[in-house]
């Protein structure tokens, strides 16, 4: 089968192309797994935070992509939840313990033995791939597969990190950062809290537009103020200094979600400029948030499916997974970018 793989961590301003188109032999299925053949797999930004070493795969080489759609092939020794046809989705979680207190506490998302698709094991940038049939996803039908797999991370963490906000309808919400989590966060957030106004802070104008044209009641830089507090704000960036603006634009007990595996160094003299009573005094709270649960992707396809939740996508060829990554990593960006398979 063909996969795009990643060989060696690299830093993507060097100008070398990241992942390396390979024939790689189709993975078996073991116990209780399915063998799926995709059809379309979301580009994340925490696939660049896996290149450039932010998150490092504990193995390589290994095969990216966690936002994977397609359909069972076939079943490995005792799989029996899904038949050969049957459209799935498989997530950023592939697989977790299951007897933690995690575990047994539905926070499965922080179980030490947690394994992550496409770093701990090969993922969606494939033709094929394989999972555990408990973390595998059923789809609903009716559904174009590029528009379902951005659902499957960029949807089901920012709904996670929606609920964490603790947001009210009629309070006002930031998002920092609008890329793929971002777009899906404001449609969400608009049909579940309809009195609520959303404020968008990007880098680049045209991720601003995209904003307003979306309903965004205002748009700006990130170091710029806001017509009015916010009692929340989730950061999607990758970086310090956004962070750091938006405790200033929150109210007092307002709580920033930050929203990312890991943030890149190359800006941490940004926490210098970190004022207490300016950005945490009044009992502000900072919440990160960390994987999502198979109950999260769940109740998000749930909603997404209710309220008719479509998103904005650009497609690529398998073979295109660089230019897809290219572009993500400078900000060319409109909704959510998708690998789409024959």
């Amino acid at each position: 089968m063909k996969a795009m793989v990643l060989a060696r961590i690299v830093r993507m301003e060097d100008g070398f192309p990241p992942l390396e188109l390979r024939e790689v032999p189709v993975p078996e299925p073991g116990p209780g797994e399915i063998l799926v053949r995709v059809t379309a797999c979301g580009v994340c930004h925490t696939e660049l935070d896996e290149i450039e070493g932010r998150t490092p795969p504990p193995r390589l080489p290994v095969i990216p992509g966690h936002q994977a759609v397609g359909r069972v092939e076939r079943g490995g020794p005792g799989a029996g939840l899904f038949g050969p046809g049957d459209a799935v989705g498989v997530a950023w979680i592939h697989s977790a313990c299951g007897r933690c207190a995690y575990c047994l506490g539905e926070r499965e998302n922080l179980c030490p033995d947690f394994r992550a698709t496409g770093r701990d094991v090969d993922g969606g940038y494939a033709e094929y791939l394989t999972v555990p049939e408990a973390f595998a996803l059923p789809l609903p039908a009716g559904w174009k597969d590029v528009e379902t797999a951005p659902l499957l991370c960029a949807g089901a963490i920012g709904y996670r990190a929606l609920r964490l906000t603790g947001l009210r309808n009629g309070q006002r919400l930031g998002l920092t950062g609008f890329g793929a989590s971002g777009h899906l966060v404001l449609k969400l957030a608009r049909h579940a809290f309809p009195e609520s106004e959303i404020f968008v802070f990007a880098r680049s104008e045209r991720e601003r537009a995209f904003a307003l044209e979306l309903g965004a009641r205002w748009a700006g830089a990130a170091e710029e103020a806001p017509p009015e507090k916010l009692e929340a704000v989730i950061d999607t960036t990758p970086v310090w200094k956004p962070v750091v603006e938006a405790l200033r634009h929150l109210l007092p007990g307002g709580r920033l979600v930050v929203n990312a595996i890991r943030k890149d160094n190359a800006d941490r003299e940004a926490l210098l400029g970190l004022d207490y009573p300016a950005h945490l005094w009044m009992e502000k709270e900072i919440k990160s948030v960390a994987n999502v649960t198979r109950r999260d992707v769940r109740e998000f396809l749930a909603k997404a499916a209710a309220m008719s939740l479509r998103p904005e996508v650009e497609t690529y060829a398998l073979a295109e997974a660089n230019v897809a990554l290219a572009e993500l990593k400078i900000g060319r960006i409109r909704g959510a970018k998708v690998l789409k398979l024959a």
